[in-house]
């Protein structure tokens, strides 16, 4: 991982959903919010493709993504850690 300056990018924390392409994972991020009108607390999922190199990630794994430059289409968050 070329990690440089992490301080500046977003870090999310998420669950890998699906590690079967080469080089890349799909992970879950569950968000909580309180809900404008009915005050109470809501949950909303999204998926995110991230790059992983060494494919080091496995299904179930707890993970840590950040911002990176766009690898593809739709991959433009890259592994950090796993938890």
């Amino acid at each position: 991982m070329t990690v440089e300056n992490t301080k500046f990018k977003r870090k999310l924390y998420g669950v890998v959903v699906s590690d079967v392409n080469d080089k890349t994972i799909v992970v879950n991020v569950v968000r909580r919010f309180k809900h404008r009108t009915y005050n109470k607390f809501v949950s909303k999922s999204k998926k995110y493709h991230a790059h992983d190199v060494d494919n080091k990630a496995k299904a179930g794994d707890r993970v840590t993504i950040i911002e990176s430059r766009p690898f593809s289409k739709k991959k433009k968050w890259e592994l950090l850690s796993i938890n």
